[in-house]
């Protein structure tokens, strides 16, 4: 019975978050439980993509990622993938009709970590609507019950507040990227002199991301705006860590938040939620 192989994806799928993102799977968590499977769904889904271009740098990785692309089309189009994360991926796209663009821009993204390169605007643009905005978009679809005047609605605030979590973390790993990865996302920034001014003009675009994206979370179904504002909550605690962090300094390690205060802020956040006062 397929039915028995479908649980067991989507359990994989939930396994994979829970193993690479303490706070994303504390946020899914609380989500209504008709959305939690889809959300893990997405997020294994990407985060394989994601591994293949950071981690496995004693194989093929530009190969590794086009089976991996050409995978997810066929689990796509035949309804079924003997890789349960693209099972699972797959059924999510096909219930909640979730744009193959998205897809496609997403997965563009991914074969841009291939190289190292320093990005000028236009590519940073390219490289954040692909490897978070569109995410973002995916799990909109959800959040909405493919309901798509709510989606056309929430589409820009969606669109930014993933803009904001990656830029985050970008700052965050940026250490890693540029001495491991060669990677700069930041454009026209040379990283051996990066410097509290070039910080604080960044931090000036993350903060327009992150008021637009806030106005969407308010604006969110109830049964899928806590979770949302609970990884929103996450993330400014971390980005005031790092606005609180001197350049220098970002360039000699990550900034972390332990779990023991994730647990704090999820408490916190849940009351702001119930009492609606966000």
């Amino acid at each position: 019975m397929k039915q028995i192989f479908d649980k067991l994806s989507f359990n994989l799928s939930r396994t994979t978050t829970r193993s690479y993102s303490t706070s994303f799977s504390i946020g899914i968590s609380l989500l209504k439980p008709a959305f939690r499977e889809p959300i893990y769904a997405i997020y294994g889904f990407v985060r394989l993509a994601d591994e293949i271009v950071d981690s496995f740098h004693d194989y093929n990785k530009k190969e590794l990622l086009q089976d991996f692309t050409s995978d997810t089309w066929k689990a796509i189009d035949q309804g079924i993938s003997m890789n349960p994360i693209l099972n699972s991926f797959q059924s999510v796209v096909n219930q909640y009709n979730i744009d193959r663009e998205l897809i496609s821009t997403f997965l563009k993204s991914m074969e841009m970590d291939l190289e190292e390169k320093q990005y000028d605007q236009k590519l940073y643009e390219q490289y954040i609507l692909g490897s978070a905005e569109v995410v973002g978009l995916m799990c909109l679809k959800v959040f909405v019950s493919g309901n798509d005047e709510k989606y056309n609605e929430l589409k820009h605030s969606a669109m930014k507040l993933g803009s904001a979590f990656q830029k985050i973390n970008f700052l965050r790993d940026m250490q890693a990227d540029y001495k491991n990865m060669g990677r700069t996302y930041f454009p026209g920034i040379n990283l051996d002199y990066f410097d509290e001014n070039t910080k604080i003009e960044i931090e000036k675009d993350i903060d327009k991301d992150f008021r637009t994206g806030f106005e969407g979370i308010k604006k969110l179904p109830v049964d899928s705006r806590i979770g949302v504002y609970l990884a929103y909550v996450y993330y400014y605690h971390l980005y005031k860590k790092i606005k609180k962090t001197h350049a220098r300094e970002l360039m000699k390690k990550r900034i972390r938040i332990h779990n023991a205060k994730k647990y704090s802020l999820l408490f916190s956040s849940y009351l702001r939620h119930s009492m609606n006062i966000l």
